[in-house]
């Protein structure tokens, strides 16, 4: 288990797009030693979730964990999970826009449309298959660790550059208002 260097935008690996995972070999040390060191990267940089490409492991799985998050508290929790060549199907055509940020990109924020209802598959550390539904505000953190691994960056999604800010600059101006329209998303889903 270690804590890994968080790639930036524009790093060759971010941009590619990230090759399956052999599920005969989801729960070899190697495999194993990736997911470890996603979940200690993510929580010593207070990520809401991270992708393998971020670390350099240009392979399809991201982890997602939200509890108490200091650079997220208007972020409702997540249990950590593990998902391993995940697919993503969008349930509806209902959006809404996330201000969203990443720790590929620091120091900045974005807003980004994103399905409220979506479906999540694929396969836990333990060579599981799963699949869940998550619904509301949620919806958006598994939909941006997917992206990732797509070399989609939440910068290639924002449509109206004007919505470009800083860490800085969103905490003081933009901040409250926005967690309101989260807290409104969470009444509504439920997550």
């Amino acid at each position: 288990m270690a804590v890994r260097e968080v790639l930036q935008i524009g790093h060759p690996v971010l941009a590619a797009v990230a090759e399956p995972v052999d599920i005969k070999n989801i729960t070899s040390p190697e495999v194993q030693g990736w997911v470890d060191d996603l979940i200690d990267t993510m929580r010593d940089a207070n990520g809401a979730g991270i992708a393998a490409n971020q670390v350099g492991i240009p392979y399809r799985l991201f982890t997602v964990e939200v509890t108490k998050n200091p650079r997220y508290p208007y972020k409702p929790s997540i249990p950590l999970t593990v998902v391993i060549n995940p697919q993503i199907k969008f349930l509806s055509e209902k959006t809404f826009n996330a201000n969203e940020g990443c720790l590929s990109v620091p120091q900045m924020r974005g807003v980004v449309e994103r399905h409220l209802e979506i479906e999540v598959s694929g396969y836990d550390r333990d060579g599981q298959h799963q699949r869940f539904e998550v619904r509301g505000y949620s919806a958006a953190t598994w939909q941006h660790e997917a992206d990732h691994l797509d070399g989609v960056l939440f910068p290639h999604r924002v449509t109206d550059k004007s919505t470009f800010t800083s860490w800085k600059v969103f905490q003081e101006f933009h901040q409250a208002a926005f967690a309101k329209e989260v807290e409104a998303l969470v009444a509504h889903w439920g997550k």
